[in-house]
């Protein structure tokens, strides 16, 4: 129901109930809206490191936990994860993978190159324990395999949403770092194999001409208010709608 519906200019409160939940073995009452980094700040707990994307650092809040009366072990990101009644909950810190060190410039491009760098690719069991601890849906299993075929652009493909939480290395039986590989392979496949963009490249040469010199310059002369007008008056600034194809250009292409 909007608040116009209600009959007044105010947000609806949202109503919780405190339920209990256990971080580390003590149990705390918190609200039962909360996510599991409020619900621990919250309880009482302040955040200094290991705080996810509040310290720039996406997936470092990796969470471990399970239900009351449950063996089922569940993993989350405390950031994004609500709270449950009967919840017995633990942050899991940085875990110490494996990263290998290799020379970019000396580096091809080819399998072989991260098969020397993380030997341990191939004691890869199958297990597929890496894909079912990923809070991000990853096929892990599937990345690794398309990595050992040499299959670059489907390892980079299944890859692409991993945050490098390091989970799937807490759980695997091979003992490897599987984000650590992935990224790697993302980073050859990404800087030596896809072709460069023909319109990238010119417009790297536009900048670097001065093309774009002259708007920026008059920007830095204008003065706030003016600024904020420009911003959100639609004849100004033209946005891109959500659901555009990949050709769709601005009308005023001046500055492009």
């Amino acid at each position: 129901m909007s608040t116009a519906a209600m009959g007044e200019d105010r947000i609806p409160e949202v109503k919780s109930q405190q339920i209990p939940i256990f971080i580390m073995g003590k149990r705390y009452d918190v609200p039962d809206s909360l996510t599991i980094m409020k619900a621990m700040e919250y309880a009482g707990y302040k955040f200094i490191r290991g705080c996810g994307c509040r310290g720039g650092i996406c997936g470092a809040c990796g969470t471990v936990y399970r239900m009351q009366g449950d063996y089922h072990i569940r993993v989350g990101l405390a950031c994004q994860t609500v709270v449950q009644p009967g919840m017995y909950l633990t942050q899991i810190p940085f875990y110490p993978a494996n990263r290998a060190v290799f020379d970019w410039d000396q580096t091809p491009a080819v399998a072989e190159s991260v098969f020397k760098a993380y030997p341990e690719l191939f004691r890869c069991v199958a297990c597929n324990a890496c894909t079912k601890v990923c809070p991000m849906d990853v096929p892990v299993m599937d990345y690794i395999a398309a990595i050992k075929r040499g299959d670059f652009e489907k390892a980079t493909e299944l890859s692409f949403d991993c945050i490098q939480c390091g989970l799937c290395a807490t759980r695997c039986m091979g003992e490897m770092a599987q984000y650590h590989i992935a990224q790697m392979v993302r980073r050859l496949y990404g800087g030596k194999i896809v072709p460069r963009a023909a319109h990238l490249a010119e417009m790297v040469t536009d900048i670097k001409a001065g093309k774009f010199q002259p708007a920026i310059d008059e920007l830095k002369k204008t003065d706030i208010a003016t600024l904020k007008k420009l911003y959100m008056s639609k004849e100004a600034r033209e946005i891109e709608p959500n659901m555009s194809d990949d050709e769709w250009t601005p009308a005023n292409r001046a500055h492009l």
